[in-house]
């Protein structure tokens, strides 16, 4: 007999309600993966070293590239959680999306869950 075990999956939240964008395994703490949605656009999706899950939009919107998933993740001594653009270094915020090094910039931020 064979036995399946369910793989825990990684879901966001679109105006298309819950959609599984990956497995949980894929996910190593302080590393992200780039996902696509339903509408073509694109997030990057994160978990820490406490197992939480993030997701913010994918592009970068200092350069437009599409690369924040390749971002390091790091807190501010107040325990912001953020990720750090590879390319020009600014640091997003992944609860609000606020850029911490350019207050009047902001990325999308996605409900993430694991289902």
């Amino acid at each position: 007999m064979t036995t399946v075990t369910a793989t825990a999956r990684v879901e966001l939240q679109t105006t298309e309600g819950w959609v599984p964008v990956c497995d949980r395994t894929r996910l190593t703490p302080g590393r992200g993966v780039a996902v696509l949605l339903p509408d073509g656009s694109q997030a990057a999706v994160f978990t820490d070293r406490q197992g939480r899950i993030y997701s913010v939009a994918n592009r970068d919107p200092f350069t437009g590239a599409y690369v924040l998933s390749r971002g390091l993740l790091g807190s501010t001594p107040e325990g912001r959680v953020y990720v750090a653009s590879p390319l020009l270094k600014q640091r997003f915020d992944l609860d609000t999306g606020q850029c911490l090094d350019d207050p009047a910039v902001t990325i999308a931020v996605h409900a993430a869950r694991v289902a």
